[in-house]
């Protein structure tokens, strides 16, 4: 029987699946990153979770093993690069994933993972049995990314980049991002950026993304922080329409939970934006929950896809 394994390297969780042929999943398991301690900690967390899901099976670890990280392997130094688990960056993350788990592995950033999952298995299956189909996949949670599938495939460019929108400037001289540079995408439309904005117009209140959502019908600081959101997402999914046109659009994320997305509203401030005037693609939720990361993860592995 025919299996794929695959490992989710979240910044608060670790989790791993593995599918049989029919992409049936014959093991879920998570357990934390516990990030705070430190890269080695994180590598021995996976080794951890690896041996955890062979012991469930009954198996030993196969021979190739899929895994999606925050950030992206810098294809030159062969180390990661642009993950907002800090201590990830800079280190061969892959060499060192291959030696403390004895297989080959394929790594991959998780917004690839995302896109792979929801558009060959979920919210996008329909729209990719069209050749040359392009998949845009959204990560909008504690960080944003972006992911890009075409022809069944992720994109990953020359610099490996493919996709990675939440660092284009989005407002100049905005906010410090992580990455050094000002005003991101990430700094504006994160759920912890949209948190820190809400409490500054509330003037030192606190309130979870998913409350202000709620409550912007009573709430002038909350109305506005979604209006925000909206105008930011608009600019800058719209740079990304002008430039790729893909077929669909899939939004992952905690802060894809937010209804304000899908609205008419939110499709005008796309359109605001846009070249073509119109927006005549689907802005969608994903369908496979948040079991797509390790599902895409696992479809690494897969030889082709179908």
């Amino acid at each position: 029987m025919e299996q794929y394994w695959g490992i989710d390297l979240g910044g608060t969780k670790v989790e791993g699946t593995v599918l049989n042929e029919n992409r049936e999943a014959l093991v879920r398991l998570r357990i934390p990153t516990e990030a705070s301690g430190g890269y080695r900690h994180i590598l021995g967390r996976v080794a951890m979770l690896v041996e955890q899901m062979a012991d469930r099976l009954g198996s030993s670890i196969p021979e190739q093993i899929g895994i999606g990280t925050p950030g992206r392997l810098d294809l030159k130094t062969g180390r990661l690069k642009n993950s907002n688990t800090v201590c990830l960056n800079g280190e061969p993350l892959l060499d060192d994933l291959e030696d403390i788990l004895h297989t080959d592995v394929i790594l991959d950033n998780d917004a690839n993972c995302f896109t792979l999952a929801e558009s060959l298995f979920g919210a996008g299956r329909d729209f990719m049995r069209h050749s040359g189909a392009v998949a845009f996949g959204v990560i909008l949670g504690t960080g944003v990314g972006g992911g890009i599938v075409c022809g069944n495939k992720a994109v990953h460019g020359a610099h490996g980049i493919a996709g990675e929108w939440g660092h284009n400037e989005l407002f100049p001289g905005g906010d410090l991002c992580y990455c050094g540079r000002n005003g991101c995408v990430e700094t504006v439309l994160s759920g912890p950026a949209l948190e820190r904005f809400y409490t500054v117009r509330s003037e030192g209140m606190w309130k979870s993304l998913k409350d202000i959502a709620a409550s912007t019908e009573t709430d002038a600081a909350a109305k506005e922080t979604i209006d925000r959101l909206l105008s930011g997402f608009g600019m800058g999914i719209a740079q990304i329409i002008n430039i790729l046109d893909p077929h669909i659009i899939i939004i992952g994320g905690g802060v894809g939970n937010v209804e304000a997305l899908y609205s008419q509203e939110a499709r005008r401030a796309i359109e605001k934006h846009l070249f073509n005037g119109s927006l005549d693609i689907p802005v969608v939720r994903p369908k496979l929950g948040d079991s797509a990361g390790v599902i895409g993860a696992a479809l690494l592995t897969v030889g082709k896809y179908e």
